[in-house]
Order: structure tokens, then C-alpha cells, then sequence
């Protein structure tokens, strides 16, 4: 009797779990990862006319940001190439993963950090590179598709190699580190045929932050730096239109932004806003609702987060940036209130270095100049532009003299002075502002293990930078007294390097 009634249950049991299948819907298809293509563009700042800049015609951009997510309030961690990639492939500041400056000067990652093309990767995802990646040791990104012919000025080709990595991935979704070299400088007015119609110097204006500096000079550089803008322009259309015809189009998120600003005065190699604000776009038709725009802050280290999640790969714990996909339909209830950024070095061109740290808030701005009194770099053409003594006086000739022997501490309230010509530092009006983020900055430091903040580690990293110019003019000066010719990139960084690199 007790197996009849055991038998009974089993059978009601079955008939109870047949229907309760039966009412329930069919799951659905689970999405696929979207493919992923990180597109930079050398030297990039915010002269596009999605930014307000309407110089030169920009299309295909406007296309993107319009049906995308762009960012009013776009950084990147450092004004210099292979530190501020290092940071978009490493989720990390340039002082955590140790490409403090260019890499084919010899500077180069901490070996065995994680990074986004090498956990993408193990996800399944087919890996490419098409253009530069300028960040070492690059064996560690684990790209299964290299390409090293394609010349990235000429964007159609560049398109064309991309091709070639989406056909190769077949099924699988993949990620391509895209890298487009304009508006790098030398500048080209043009080439392989783009632009098809280049800017005239006469019909540029010279960049606000220069006030009333202007000469013809100035003006061919800045007409050169928007011919490449607009091939950058014209790559962006013909990368979209190749997704399109590969059925590619719909899951591909295509995170666009300058490495950095512009290769000018107060832009690159710096911690003005003119160097580390950049062009910040995301577009994901399946993903992202189109037309939304951003004035939050937001960072080169958020791409990593944000690229691992959307693979459903766990971030490291580690990483400071987070996940920008709150934004993709609505915006967070909380985010960061404030943006950081650095400088180390670039290469070692010239005697004297001087680091700085930045933070950055919604109306205020404080740099600290890690070695005071130490002439901060500045490029060739102003040197000579403002050594005139027509420009004595003026807001930018005033600016380049504080920068021959930079104070501490620059102050700037961005509200009133948006291109950062008036230092505030010290005026007992702003002390408390100036206090606080003093101490923000401080904190910030301490928190991702900044190594300069020990002076004798700092000091090392001087003196090997000093050893290594040292080294060079010697080498350029033995080159010219045989009559040859030196060239900078054979001199190798690194066993000075190893003087005072730091352990992850």
C-alpha cells in the first residue's frame, strides 16, 4: 500500500512539473557579448563639431556622438601616448602600471598585469591590433591578429585590415585596439587624397587658450592639425561603413577618444585641460539608446570596467575606474565628483623633469609640480613665438614666464578662467579651496600607491633621466664629429630605467 501511494506521488509530481514547463515561457535567446573596437586618435583634442568646434567639418563623428553616448567631461590619465593607452588597456593610472613615458624610449608596463585584450581573450574573444599600441611589454596583450604594415594615416587601408580581423574572427566576438595617428604631429595637409578639401591657414582661428598670440607660423601648424582631423573624420566613416557591410554594425561598441590633446602649447605633455580633456564617444546601436550626452566625469580607466562587463568578465578588484554602462540608458544615481590625471615623462629630450599630479573638480583645478622651480617642457614654436617682446604682458606670455620656474601648487578656477592663464595658489581668498584639494590629492596618491610620493624614489627617477640625456648628447655629438647622423630612438631607456623602477 505504502509503494502504491509512493508510485501515485512520483506520477503527480511529474504531471505537476510537465504543466508548470508547459505555462512557462519559453527562455530566451541569450544576447551575445558585443564586438568591441577601441578607436584613438593621436594628439585629439576637442575640435570636432559635436564639441562646439566648427573649423572644419567633422560627419562622421557628429554621427557617432548623435547616436551615442558622448561625454562632455572626457580624461584621459596622462597628456602623453604610451602612458595614457596604458591606462585604457590596463584600467590602471600610469604610476600603478609603470609606463610613465613613451615606449620606444624604453619605458614599459610592470610584467604580469592583467589587461583588457588579454582577459577578453580568455572570454573568447578573437583579439586585434591594427595600428600602434605604444605601450610595452606588448608580447603580455595577447593579440591573436597583428597587423604592422598598414600605415595609420591612411585610413581607408586601415579599414580595409580591419576587415581582415573581423573575417578571422568568424562566429567569436572580437576586440580591435584601433589606432589612427592623425593629428600627430608632422602634420600633412594631405594624404593618400584626405582630406579632399584641406583647410587654408588663412581660415583658421588660433586655439583660445593663446588669447591675442598670432602668427602665420602658428596658424600653417594649427591648419595642418585639422587636415588631420578630418581624415580621422573620414577613417570613422569608412570603419562604420565596413561593420555595415559585414553585418556588424548593430553589436559593435566603438569607444572613440583622443590619447590625448593637442600636440600645442598648454595641450600634450601637460596637465591643463587643454592636454588631458579629450573627445569621449560611445556608440552601440543594440546597447546604448542614441542621442544621450554626459557632463560627468569621466576617465581613460572606466573603458576596462566597462569593456569587461558588458564580456561578463569580472573586473579585478583593483581596478580605480567603473563601468560607464549606468550611462548606456540613463545616467547613475551617484558618480565620481572629481577626475585625476598625471604627468611623468615623455621621453627624456632635454635636461630638467618635472612630475605633476592633478585634480580636478566641477568649477576648481589644482596641479602640483613635484619639483618646483624646475622649467616645465614647452614646445619649440611657442619658445620662440613668445620670447617676442611684442607679447610682454599678455595673459599667455605671462603664463610661459610662471612656467620657466613653475611654483608648487597652480590653482585655477575653471568658472572664470577656462584655459588656465591665472594662478590662484597662494591667494589667502581660495586657502580653503586650495586645502581641501590639497588633501583630496594627497589621499588619491596614497590610495593607488603613487612611488614619488617616497622623495628618494623620485630623485632616482631624476637622476636616471638626467644619465640617460647625458647619454644621448654624447652619442649625437660623436655621430656629428664623424659627420653621421644619431638618431634619437637607438639610444635604449631601459637599463637606466631599472634604476629606480618600482615592484607592482
Amino acid at each position: 500500500m505504502k509503494m502504491k501511494r509512493f508510485g501515485f506521488l512520483v506520477v503527480a509530481l511529474l504531471l505537476a512539473v510537465a504543466s508548470a514547463s508547459a505555462m512557462r515561457p519559453e527562455p530566451r535567446e541569450k544576447t551575445p557579448p558585443p564586438n568591441i573596437i577601441l578607436v584613438t586618435a593621436d594628439d585629439m583634442g576637442l575640435q570636432l563639431n559635436s564639441y562646439g568646434d566648427d573649423t572644419v567639418p567633422t560627419p562622421h563623428l557628429n554621427r557617432l556622438a548623435a547616436e551615442g553616448l558622448q561625454c562632455g567631461n572626457g580624461y584621459v590619465t596622462q597628456a602623453s601616448c604610451s602612458p595614457s593607452r596604458s591606462s585604457m588597456l590596463t584600467g590602471l593610472y600610469p604610476h600603478e602600471n609603470g609606463q610613465l613615458g613613451l615606449s620606444h624610449r624604453g619605458y614599459a608596463m610592470h610584467q604580469g598585469i592583467p589587461n583588457l585584450p588579454g582577459l577578453l581573450k580568455g572570454a573568447g574573444y578573437y583579439t586585434g591590433k591594427i595600428g600602434k599600441v605604444h605601450v610595452d611589454p606588448i608580447e603580455e596583450l595577447s593579440f591573436d591578429f597583428y597587423d604592422k604594415t598598414t600605415v595609420p594615416r591612411n585610413v581607408k587601408a586601415m579599414a580595409e585590415a580591419t576587415e581582415e580581423i573581423v573575417r578571422e574572427a568568424g562566429d567569436r566576438p572580437f576586440f580591435i585596439n584601433y589606432s589612427l595617428i592623425d593629428p600627430h604631429h608632422p602634420f600633412f595637409e594631405r594624404f593618400a587624397g584626405l582630406p579632399e578639401t584641406p583647410i587654408q591657414s588663412s581660415e583658421v582661428s588660433i586655439f583660445p587658450e593663446y588669447g591675442e598670440i598670432d602668427t602665420p607660423e602658428l596658424r600653417e601648424e594649427i591648419a595642418g592639425y585639422y587636415n588631420g582631423i578630418q581624415r580621422v573624420d573620414a577613417g570613422i566613416g569608412f570603419l562604420r561603413e565596413m561593420l555595415e557591410r559585414r553585418g556588424k554594425a548593430e553589436n559593435t561598441l566603438i569607444v572613440f577618444l583622443g590619447d590625448h590633446g593637442p600636440p600645442f602649447y598648454l595641450g600634450k605633455l601637460s596637465c591643463y585641460e587643454f592636454g588631458i580633456k579629450v573627445p569621449f564617444i560611445l556608440h552601440w546601436p543594440d546597447g546604448i539608446e542614441g542621442g544621450r550626452d554626459t557632463d560627468a566625469f569621466i576617465s581613460a580607466i572606466d573603458i576596462m570596467p566597462t569593456a569587461l562587463e558588458l564580456a561578463g568578465v569580472s573586473a579585478p578588484e583593483y581596478l580605480p575606474g567603473v563601468s560607464l554602462v549606468p550611462f548606456f540608458r540613463g545616467e547613475p544615481t551617484e558618480w565620481r565628483q572629481t577626475v585625476f590625471a598625471e604627468f611623468n615623462s615623455h621621453g627624456p629630450f632635454e635636461p630638467g623633469l618635472n612630475p605633476q599630479r592633478c585634480i580636478r573638480k566641477s568649477r576648481y583645478k589644482l596641479i602640483h609640480n613635484l619639483r618646483p622651480g624646475v622649467p616645465k617642457r614647452v614646445t619649440a614654436l611657442m619658445d620662440d613665438i613668445l620670447q617676442d617682446p611684442k607679447w610682454a604682458n599678455t595673459p599667455t606670455r605671462l603664463k610661459w614666464e610662471m612656467l620657466q620656474s613653475p611654483p608648487e601648487f597652480e590653482l585655477y578656477d575653471l568658472a572664470s578662467d577656462p584655459h588656465e592663464l591665472r594662478n590662484l595658489s597662494g591667494n589667502s581668498e581660495y586657502a580653503e579651496v586650495e586645502k581641501s584639494l590639497a588633501t583630496e590629492l594627497l589621499a588619491w596618491r596614497r590610495e593607488t600607491g603613487d612611488p614619488f610620493l617616497d622623495r628618494e624614489v623620485l630623485a632616482a627617477y631624476v637622476e636616471a633621466h638626467e644619465r640617460f640625456f647625458a647619454e644621448r648628447e654624447r652619442i649625437e655629438r660623436v655621430a656629428a664629429e664623424k659627420g653621421e647622423k644619431a638618431p634619437f630612438a637607438r639610444i635604449d631607456w631601459s637599463p637606466f630605467q631599472q634604476d629606480w623602477q618600482m615592484k607592482p
